[in-house]
């Protein structure tokens, strides 16, 4: 079973009588340890999807089935523990808290948990020697460069050891050199065994998954998997890639 499932996923807005589908009839599974990108233009919808697809919104239409739950059947107190200790949101804009310092911020999400002082410190430090800050931990986030923060960012999305974690242009803010470390430690979390969602606009970002959904006004355009066998694997190799219409 994949561990997202959506199908036939509508989110309809209404301004009098005009009706905008930001998504329309949305059919996709991502499966465990996929690293996966969603890629469109500014209102193509992947925001709208990522927001569904992270139980921060709710579809018009459609259902969706997150890690076994049915989401559109949850209650907001369900959605907000899945939230919690099953999703991890790495955004653009960092939002560390500037009066906490690294390993203060990685925590915060455990605090909701349940999880004592102790064991908080010990799995926030694990988390920010995953990501290679484990030295800066004492430090204010005003302290770190754009990059250092951006992986206390990511280390704060782990901590809590969810099923899946969705980045929403994780790079928009750095040099293209920090750019690509962050795209190359989302990789070998990866090939750990994360599953990971990259939204943007970049092609050349998006094409550092093997697998890519392309939104254009709301539906999927193209489906790019680099993930195949035998010829297409070999295609794959060369740089090109399998085009699937849906």
């Amino acid at each position: 079973m994949p561990l997202v499932e959506l199908r036939n996923v509508s989110k309809i807005y209404r301004l009098g009588e005009e009706e905008i589908r930001a998504l329309d009839d949305v059919t996709l599974d991502i499966g465990e340890g996929e690293f996966i990108s969603i890629i469109g233009p500014s209102g193509s919808g992947k925001s709208t999807l990522m927001h569904i697809l992270g139980c921060l919104d709710s579809p018009t239409q459609g259902t969706i089935r997150l890690d076994g739950v049915m989401i559109e059947k949850a209650s907001p107190r369900q959605l907000a523990a899945m939230r919690n200790r099953k999703i991890g949101f790495v955004f653009q804009f960092f939002n560390l808290l500037p009066k906490l310092n690294v390993v203060q911020n990685v925590e915060l999400p455990m605090i909701y948990s349940g999880i004592s002082g102790k064991e908080r410190r010990q799995r926030a430090m694990a988390a920010l020697e995953a990501v290679d800050l484990a030295n800066r931990a004492k430090h204010r986030p005003s302290q770190l460069s754009g990059g250092q923060q951006q992986r206390a960012a990511i280390a704060r999305a782990l901590v809590n050891r969810p099923r899946i974690i969705f980045a929403d242009e994780p790079t928009g803010n750095l040099d293209s050199h920090t750019g690509d470390a962050i795209l190359s430690l989302f990789r070998k979390l990866s090939q750990e065994g994360r599953t990971i969602v990259l939204v943007t606009h970049d092609p050349e970002i998006a094409a550092v998954t093997p697998r890519r959904i392309e939104l254009r006004d709301g539906r999927i355009a193209a489906k790019v998997d680099l993930t195949l066998t035998g010829l297409d694997r070999r295609a794959a190799s060369a740089g090109t890639a399998v085009v699937a219409q849906p």
